[in-house]
């Protein structure tokens, strides 16, 4: 079971001070160029500790993915975060991936696994439900994703997810959770508060007013504040 302290590719580990450590996932802006986000991902990288980095590309063909995993993946794993694709486990072992993340409406997580192999994380969005996340993680999930917690221009929003949600998993299992949807620097701390393992953040680091390296900064000293 994957934790949410350091270890395997950034991932497994001890805690901080007897507390959960709560850490940034980075998700990628829905469109890119490869070439051109390459440096803008090794500069935030650079900015502080980041558990991983999902690349989530909708409707571009599959050369386009696997270009984007050549150029991007051997960056995050030089940074020993974990480089995680967007819906795609076939793509992912193909593409050297470390894990897939798959929503309600793509591969079924049983399906995932069986592709991704037991060793890979494996995490899956569960809303704003309870219910979801608990069959996810009885089933083996590394990880469940539980948002919108505000308002985000990077996705449709299907759910809004309420904060306390975050409360209840962490005092129900060890299974870590991530706080996804429209999360910034300044809108972080009660997610943290609440419990939270990761946040999943978006146009949060790659718009932030100074940069997306002055973004990661951020982020961690807030962690280390709370």
């Amino acid at each position: 079971m994957l934790t949410h302290a350091k270890g395997r590719r950034g991932w497994e580990g001890g805690e901080k001070d007897g507390m959960s450590e709560c850490r940034l996932y980075l998700v990628s802006p829905p469109r890119l160029s490869p070439a051109s986000f390459a440096e803008v991902l090794a500069r935030a990288l650079d900015g502080g500790d980041v558990a991983s980095f999902q690349l989530r590309l909708k409707q571009v063909s599959d050369e386009d993915i696997a270009r984007a995993c050549d150029l991007l993946r051997p960056i995050v794993q030089g940074h020993d975060a974990a480089f995680l694709l967007n819906d795609r486990p076939d793509l992912a072992v193909a593409l050297g991936c470390d894990g897939v993340h798959v929503g309600q409406e793509d591969v079924p997580y049983a399906e995932a696994r069986r592709i991704m192999g037991r060793d890979a994380i494996v995490g899956v969005t569960c809303h704003d439900s309870r219910h979801l996340a608990m069959e996810a993680a009885e089933a083996g999930a590394d990880y469940v994703a539980f948002g919108a917690f505000f308002p985000t221009t990077t996705k449709d929003v299907k759910t809004e997810a309420p904060i306390d949600i975050l409360t209840w998993w962490s005092e129900f299992t060890v299974v870590p959770c991530v706080a996804i949807g429209g999360i910034t620097v300044d809108n972080a701390a009660p997610l943290v508060a609440a419990g939270a393992d990761f946040l999943a953040v978006s146009s949060g680091v790659w718009d932030y007013a100074h940069g997306p390296e002055a973004a990661v900064r951020a982020f961690n000293q807030l962690f280390a504040r709370l």
